[in-house]
């Protein structure tokens, strides 16, 4: 029989071994996620290539972690793994609706359904901020556009959390209809405020023309 003390020390490597996994599974992790934040930033700016370049160094990670978790699939369950998805998840979907006005599939890029219905209720967010940005330059038509994406994916993601149960989904439907409420009245006001100006420039124009 074996002492203790060779059968502790070969558990002892063991768990040093999976702990030094963990610890550079979990520092991957937060790299996919800062990278995912990233080229949504690069989207906002309209640096559509270095989005893409960042993207794509997100999904290799991603590969790699998952490649990992085949033989550790403890790691799958942490917060984290989670979280990365569905970062990853919410700047693939913004990227291909604005480039090719298509909803980029779960299997496209490799995520799990839960994770990506959480990052597609995020995308709402995301137009919010380009509504905004549309506004400051004048452009409510296009405005009223990015309002009808976030009024089509929060209709189907509130059909969605009807019928299946996903983990944190409720609460972020809760945050997407505060948005649109708001994103909706943003819009109202700069069409009220457009219509204003228009109406005082034709009433400054008849003065001009009986002087």
């Amino acid at each position: 029989m074996p002492l203790l003390k060779h059968v502790l020390n070969q558990a002892k490597k063991e768990l040093k071994k999976k702990g030094r996994i963990r610890e550079e599974a979990q520092a991957d992790m937060r790299l996919v996620t800062s990278l995912s934040k990233q080229a949504i930033l690069q989207i906002h700016q309209k640096k559509m290539q270095k989005a893409k370049k960042l993207i794509q160094e997100a999904s290799e990670i991603i590969k790699k972690l998952q490649a990992i978790s085949n033989t550790h699939p403890e790691l799958i369950y942490g917060g984290s793994y989670s979280a990365a998805h569905q970062e990853y998840s919410e700047a693939n979907i913004l990227l291909n609706l604005i480039e090719k006005q298509e909803f980029v599939a779960p299997r496209e890029i490799n995520v799990s359904a839960a994770d990506y219905v959480l990052g597609l209720a995020d995308v709402i967010g995301e137009y919010r901020r380009l509504t905004l940005d549309y506004l400051r330059e004048g452009n409510i038509e296009k405005g009223e556009e990015c309002l009808q994406i976030m009024d089509e994916i929060f209709i189907e993601l509130m059909a969605l959390d009807e019928t299946l149960l996903v983990s944190g989904l409720r609460r972020k439907n809760d945050v997407a209809r505060k948005i649109i409420e708001i994103t909706r009245g943003d819009i109202t006001q700069e069409t009220r405020r457009n219509a204003l100006e228009e109406h005082l420039k034709r009433f400054e124009r008849r003065d001009e023309q009986k002087e």
